[in-house]
């Protein structure tokens, strides 16, 4: 873990370089006056002078923004506004050697931000990055290592926490090294689910991130966003749901308390985690199988949190590769053939889930899901698990559990279209 503040005569003075600000912000400023932003405009310049009031309150306006209505309505000035704020607050307290709320904001400016400026808030981190190294003592990260899963489960109280007949039907198939020609030819084209096991070992991955000193060392202070349940098992389609911003380590350790308490979870779900920490990025590989079909990666994302989270059943536009990296995930899939029969919301931003809780299913409601078929398994450590395109499925952690995936296109030409 980095402190606050450098020690002595350490704390920089001259601040970071902002290439593509220095640049574009004459441009940019003159955008954000014609959509009405004159006051940020004015506590801009001043910020840019090293008024940290200033650049504080330029920050707050765009907030403010960004925050008025529905995000897909947010324009996209906007959020190049609220970048453009947060390097200037950023380069305040890198100048005083404030590293930690340095990298806060950074991390607020990128997760929240536009593209315009987020080559500088990436050079920014990293820089910073290489002046917290200086002040870390090794004493800090710990003289032993700290794995987040180092012990099996009981498989009868995991059967007893999971949907009705679980793991008692057709299990998804799973096959050693799969090659591509057979990835294709009986999975990919026919659209069918399939684990792929031993292709993962080389991944530093698979030795880091069971490590807490590693992850609290190379991500510790970082900005990342969660979500939030008040009740084991509660996902976001419940009323008991909120998204908080935390650093990592916080992230961490509630993990392990979440880990013996019977009250809510916290969940790092569907975030682009490797875009925005480098470090994490480099202990991973993009599959062979993503680029089947002459597609193109269309997201890489990270999913993080204790055992009992839960992503209920749905449906993804795209290929998916689902990489389980440390722990055990139980997965239920249903073939896309069947999104009649498992009633999705009619709502544009949830008609990719189904109104069927199979945590709890009502049978008065749903009365003929039960007989539904499905296939389903226990995805281990190493793994990977290929979900066809629209093919549902419902997601619950088994322990402690870090995944990554992978959603890729169709090339235009494929086969498969």
């Amino acid at each position: 873990m980095l402190t606050n503040s450098a020690s002595g005569g350490d704390a920089p003075s001259r601040g970071f370089d902002t290439p593509t600000l220095d640049l574009e912000s004459a441009a940019l400023l003159h955008a954000i006056s014609e959509h009405g932003g004159y006051a940020y405009v004015s506590m801009a310049a001043l910020a840019a002078n090293g008024d940290i009031r200033a650049a504080e309150a330029a920050c707050e306006m765009a907030w403010e923004q960004l925050h008025s209505g529905p995000w897909h309505s947010v324009l996209p000035v906007w959020r190049d506004a609220y970048s453009m704020a947060c390097l200037l607050v950023a380069r305040h307290h890198y100048r005083n050697g404030e590293f930690r709320d340095a990298l806060r904001v950074l991390d607020l400016g990128i997760i929240m931000g536009g593209t315009l400026l987020r080559k500088d808030l990436d050079s920014a981190i990293e820089k910073i990055s290489e002046q917290t190294r200086k002040t870390v003592r090794v004493s800090d990260l710990g003289n032993s290592e700290h794995r987040l899963v180092d012990r099996e489960f009981d498989m009868a109280e995991v059967l007893q926490l999971l949907p009705v007949k679980s793991l008692s039907n057709k299990l998804v198939a799973k096959k050693s090294a799969l090659s591509l020609e057979k990835f294709l030819k009986d999975h990919y084209l026919s659209g069918c689910p399939v684990i792929i096991s031993d292709c993962m070992a080389h991944w530093p991955a698979k030795m880091k991130w069971n490590d807490e000193d590693y992850l609290l060392r190379v991500a510790g202070d970082r900005t990342v966003p969660v979500e939030l349940s008040f009740q084991v098992g509660k996902n976001y389609l419940c009323t008991e749901w909120k998204q908080e911003l935390i650093t990592f380590s916080e992230f961490l350790q509630r993990i392990k308390s979440d880990s013996c308490s019977p009250g809510g979870l916290t969940y790092l779900a569907q975030h682009p985690l490797f875009d925005q920490i480098n470090e994490l990025r480099k202990d991973i590989f993009i599959p062979d199988y993503c680029f089947t079909g002459g597609g193109e990666l269309r997201s890489l994302n990270a999913w993080f949190g204790p055992a009992g989270t839960v992503t209920p059943l749905h449906h993804d536009p795209h290929h998916n590769i689902l990489a389980q990296v440390v722990g055990k995930k139980y997965i239920r899939l249903y073939s896309s053939s069947l999104s009649e029969e498992l009633s999705p919301h009619s709502g544009t931003m949830l008609h990719n889930s189904s109104q069927v809780d199979l945590d709890d299913i009502d049978e008065n409601k749903f009365p003929k899901v039960q007989d539904l078929e499905f296939v389903d398994c226990i995805l281990e450590e190493g793994e990977m698990l290929y979900i066809p395109p629209k093919w549902w499925h419902y997601v619950r952690s088994l322990t402690t559990s870090f995944s990554v995936s992978f959603w890729w296109s169709e090339g235009e030409s494929s086969d498969a279209s």
